[in-house]
């Protein structure tokens, strides 16, 4: 029974050893497919959330529209744009060395 268990963890290292190898760098051709594929999912993810935004936007013009036949006043709550991203911090100077006498 020990030596099954010793050889199914020998078994499943080598099998995984494959997974540690280090890849080569993709060819040019195949960096500009990956560069376009992005850039293309980029301009749908874009395009989605501009859809989206135009759908909730048409779902909240409805229910207050419907509110107000009620006689119930809604006011949306104003929505801030998020913050744009903090510029990474420069670097600290560091002294230069003084030379040795």
């Amino acid at each position: 029974m020990q030596i099954k268990k010793i050889a199914l963890i020998l078994a499943l290292t080598v099998t995984t050893a494959g997974a540690w190898a280090k890849l080569p760098p993709p060819s040019e051709e195949a960096a500009a497919k990956a560069a376009e594929a992005k850039a293309k999912a980029a301009v749908t993810a874009k395009a989605g959330a501009e859809l989206l935004a135009k759908a909730q936007d048409r779902v909240a013009q409805k229910y207050i529209s419907d509110q107000k036949a009620k006689g119930i006043t809604v006011t949306p709550t104003p929505i801030a744009p998020p913050a744009p991203p903090a510029a990474p911090a420069a670097p600290a100077a560091t002294p230069a060395p003084t030379p040795a006498k």
